[in-house]
C-alpha cells in the first residue's frame, strides 16, 4: 500500500477515534439519564428508539473510519446495551487521542531541543548526548504505546458492535433454517433439471440411434439380395456400436461408478481421458471424502469442462483439486472465449449443487476469457 494511502487511512481511523470519544460523553449522558426510566414499562418504546437512533449514528461512524460492516436490525434493548458498553470503549479512546496529543507535543519540545541545543522558555543546554538519545527512545516508546492503542481501541470497537448489533442466537437460527428452505428447494430443483437432462440424452440421442438401429435391421431382414442384408447388418452393427456409446455417455453423466469404487481422483482421470479437449488435472487428495463432497466436487468439474469444451472453443483446460483445511477447493480453468452466464441451466445447476452441502460457488469469464470455476466445499 503506497505511504499517502497508509496516512490518509491512519488519519481518518484516528479522526473516527476522536468522533467515538465526543459521541461517549453524549451516550454516558444519555444511559444515566434513560437507565432508571428503564424500570417504568410506558416509557421504554422511545427510550429505545432513541436509542436506536443513536445506535444508527454509530453504524455509519463504523463504516465510514473503522470499515466495519455492522448489520441492521437490532433490537431497542440490545442498542441501549450497545450504547452502555460502547461509551466505555470511546471514553478509553479519548483517552488514548489525548495521550497521543500529549506525546505530540512532548516529540514537538524533544525535536526544538535537539536543533536548538536549547529548552523551550530558555535556560541551560541540552548538551548531553546521552539524554538527547534518551528522549528520542522514549520518544520512539510513546509513538508505538499510541498506535498500539489506537489499534486497541478500534479493535474493541468492532467487538462491541459485532456482539451488541450483530444477529442473536435467535436471529441466526432463523437465517440458518431459512438458507436450508431455500437450500433444500434448490436441491430438488437441479434434482429435476438432471431428470430433464437425461430425458433430452435418452430422446434425442439413444432413442433416436435405437430407431435408426430398428429401421436398418427391418431393412436387412426384408432384402433378397444377400450382399445388401450383409452391408445392412453391418451398418446395424456399427449403430449398435454408437448406441452403446451414448448410453454409456448417458449412465456416466448420471452418476459414475468410478466414484464409488475408487474415489474422486480415479472419475476425474477418467473424466479427463474422455475429454475430447487436452485436460491437466491436479488432484492434491489425502484419503477419501465423504459421498456428498466428491459427489459435488465430480459434478462442479463435469459440467465445467462439458460447458469449456461445448461453448467456449477451449484448447486446453485445467483441473486442480486440493484440500485448504476443512475445505477442499476445486478449480476449473479453461483458454476459451468467456462470457459464460452465470444464470444458465448448467451453471445454475452447480451453484445450487454446492449451495447443497454448505459451499460457496464462484465464475470469473469475462468476454475474451479465460473462465474459471471455483468451488469450496466444506468437509469438516
Amino acid at each position: 500500500m503506497p505511504a499517502s494511502d497508509v496516512f490518509r487511512r491512519a488519519v481518518r481511523v484516528t479522526v473516527g477515534v476522536v468522533f467515538g470519544g465526543v459521541t461517549a460523553f453524549a451516550e454516558l449522558a444519555f444511559v444515566l439519564c434513560t437507565g432508571p426510566a428503564l424500570a417504568v414499562p410506558a416509557a421504554r418504546p422511545r427510550i429505545y428508539a432513541w436509542a436506536l437512533r443513536l445506535v444508527e449514528l454509530e453504524r455509519r461512524r463504523l463504516a465510514d473510519h473503522f470499515d466495519a460492516t455492522v448489520p441492521g436490525g437490532s433490537s431497542g434493548p440490545r442498542a441501549w446495551r450497545y450504547l452502555a458498553v460502547r461509551l466505555v470503549v470511546g471514553c478509553l479512546g479519548q483517552g488514548v487521542v489525548t495521550f497521543v496529543g500529549l506525546g505530540a507535543a512532548s516529540a514537538a519540545i524533544m525535536v526544538w531541543q535537539l536543533v536548538s541545543g536549547q529548552p523551550l522558555g530558555g535556560g541551560a543546554g541540552v548538551d548531553d548526548w546521552s539524554e538527547r538519545i534518551t528522549f528520542v527512545l522514549v520518544g520512539v516508546v510513546l509513538v508505538f504505546l499510541s498506535v498500539q492503542g489506537v489499534i486497541g481501541v478500534v479493535t474493541a470497537e468492532r467487538a462491541v458492535a459485532a456482539r451488541f448489533l450483530g444477529p442473536d442466537g435467535r436471529e441466526l437460527l432463523r437465517r440458518r433454517v431459512s438458507e436450508l428452505a431455500v437450500s433444500r428447494a434448490e436441491v430438488v430443483e437441479a434434482v429435476n433439471d438432471e431428470r430433464r437432462r437425461i430425458e433430452r440424452d435418452l430422446h434425442d440421442g439413444v432413442q433416436q440411434r435405437l430407431v435408426a438401429l430398428g429401421m436398418l435391421l427391418g431393412r436387412a431382414r426384408r432384402s433378397t439380395e444377400r450382399a445388401h442384408a450383409d452391408d445392412l447388418l453391418r451398418q446395424a452393427h456399427e449403430e449398435s456400436q454408437r448406441v452403446l456409446a451414448d448410453l454409456r455417455d448417458v449412465t456416466w453423466r448420471v452418476y459414475p461408478t468410478a466414484l464409488d469404487e475408487a474415489g474422486l481422483h480415479t472419475a476425474l482421470e477418467a473424466l479427463a481421458e474422455r475429454s475430447g479437449v487436452p485436460v491437466r488435472l491436479r488432484c492434491e487428495l489425502s484419503g477419501r471424502l465423504t459421498a456428498a463432497v466428491e459427489t459435488a466436487a465430480y459434478f462442479v468439474v463435469s459440467e465445467a469442462v462439458t460447458n469449456a469444451i461445448k461453448h467456449s472453443g477451449a484448447t486446453g483446460i485445467g483441473i486442480d483439486v486440493e484440500r485448504v483445511g476443512e475445505t477442499v477447493v476445486v478449480r476449473v480453468a479453461d483458454d476459451g472465449s468467456g462470457g459464460a452466464d452465470p444464470s444458465g441451466g448448467g451453471l445454475s445447476g452447480l451453484a445450487r449443487r454446492v449451495a447443497a452441502v454448505d459451499g460457496l460457488f464462484t465464475l470469473d469469464s469475462p468476454p475474451g476469457g479465460p473462465t474459471t470455476v471455483v468451488a469450496e466445499l466444506p468437509c469438516g
